[in-house]
C-alpha cells in the first residue's frame, strides 16, 4: 500500500511503499477513506510533538474509514461499518490496522470526509470547554485563533453550552466565518485593542487559547476573577511567561489542555466526548466547516496550506 511517512525528521515526508500492518485479535483493518490534518503533524514531521515515534513512520493522526476485517476478540464491529479512529499515527495510508477500542461508529447523517477531521478539533474544544473548564451558560468565553481548526469548534460549541462568544481574529475574512460559527462579538487582532475590547465587553469568564503569545498577556488582564484560562497550545511560536502570583491574586485557573493524553489516563471521557458530538453534528447542532479536501497526491500541499496558514476550518485528505 502507499503511505506517507516521515523517513527523517525535518524533512519533506515521502509516499512509500509498505506492507499492510499484521491484524492483531484486538484490532480492525480499514480501507482508509479520508484523513484530517492537524499543526501537530507539522511537529511531528519536526520531531517537536510530545507522542512522536521514531522514523520511519506514517503521518496522520486522525481518520475514518471501512472495516474489512475485524480480529477474533472484537465484538462492538463488524465488516463493512464506517468508523472515525483517533490513532495518532497512520492515517494518511491506503490502509491500517488500529485498536478496536479506539473507534467510534459514525452515525447516520455525518459523512466520512467530515467525521475523518472531526475528532481532534472538536474533540479538544468540548473536553476544554465542558469538562475542564465547565463553562456554564451564559459565561463570556473568548476564543483566540476563533477562525483555526480548533477555534471555530471552540466558537461552536461555546454557543452550544450556552456561553456569549467572543471571538479574535485576524482580518475580516476569518471574523466573518467566526460570526457565521455563532460567536457575538468580533475582535480583530491586527487592528483591535484586545485588552480593552474584552474590558469593554466586562471581561472574560473563560479564555480559549490555542495562540500563545502576546495575545496570552492581554487575556490574562481581561481575565475576571474566578475566571478559567485554557492553554490548547502555541500557534504563535511564543510560550508565554506564567507569573504564579498574578494568578493568586486575580484567582485565576490556568488549565493545560492535552486531547491526546486522555487515550491513556481517561478513555472514557475522551471516547463519551466523542459520541456526544458526533451525536450533535449528525443532528445538524453542529456545522463543521472543511474548507479544503485534497486527493491523496496532493497531501504535501495541503501540509503547505498548514504551514503558511492559508487554512481557515479543516483540511481533509481523501484517501479513495
Amino acid at each position: 500500500m502507499q503511505a506517507l511517512q516521515v523517513v527523517a525528521f525535518d524533512k519533506t515526508p515521502k509516499f512509500c511503499e509498505v506492507k499492510i500492518p499484521v491484524l492483531a485479535s484486538h484490532q480492525v483493518l480499514l480501507r482508509i477513506k479520508a484523513c484530517g490534518l492537524n499543526f501537530a503533524d507539522l511537529l511531528m514531521i519536526k520531531g517537536s510533538y510530545q507522542d512522536t515515534p521514531e522514523p520511519p513512520f506514517t503521518l496522520g493522526l486522525e481518520l475514518a474509514g471501512e472495516i474489512i476485517d475485524i480480529g477474533v476478540d472484537v465484538t462492538t464491529f463488524q465488516k463493512g461499518q464506517h468508523v472515525a479512529v483517533y490513532s495518532g499515527q497512520g492515517g494518511l495510508a491506503e490502509f491500517g490496522v488500529f485498536d478496536a477500542e479506539r473507534c467510534i461508529a459514525i452515525p447516520e447523517g455525518l459523512e466520512v470526509t467530515t467525521a475523518a477531521g472531526f475528532q481532534i478539533a472538536y474533540g479538544t474544544s468540548h473536553l476544554a470547554l465542558d469538562h475542564r473548564a465547565q463553562l456554564k451558560k451564559g459565561e463570556t468565553l473568548v476564543v483566540l485563533g476563533a477562525a483555526g481548526g480548533v477555534g471555530l469548534t471552540a466558537v461552536e460549541i461555546g454557543k452550544r453550552l450556552g456561553a456569549r462568544v467572543v471571538a479574535v481574529a485576524r482580518g475580516d475574512e476569518k471574523l466573518a466565518i467566526a460570526s457565521r460559527a455563532g460567536a457575538d462579538h468580533l475582535i480583530d487582532s491586527d487592528r483591535d485593542d484586545l485588552r480593552g475590547k474584552i474590558k469593554s465587553l466586562g471581561g472574560a469568564d473563560v479564555v480559549y487559547d490555542p495562540v500563545g503569545g502576546h495575545q496570552f498577556s492581554d487575556l490574562f488582564r481581561a481575565t475576571n476573577p474566578d475566571g478559567r484560562i485554557l492553554i490548547i497550545g502555541f500557534a504563535s511560536g511564543d510560550v508565554p511567561a506564567i507569573k504564579a502570583n498574578h494568578m493568586m491574586v486575580k484567582n485565576i485557573s490556568l488549565l493545560g489542555v492535552n486531547w491526546g493524553a486522555y487515550i491513556r489516563f481517561n478513555p472514557n471521557a475522551l471516547r463519551n466526548s466523542l459520541i456526544t458530538l458526533m451525536d450533535w453534528a449528525a443532528k445538524g447542532d453542529l456545522r463543521p466547516h472543511v474548507s479544503n479536501v485534497l486527493p491523496f497526491a496532493q497531501t504535501l500541499e495541503g501540509i503547505e496550506l498548514l504551514a503558511t496558514r492559508k487554512a481557515i476550518g479543516k483540511l481533509v485528505i481523501e484517501m479513495q
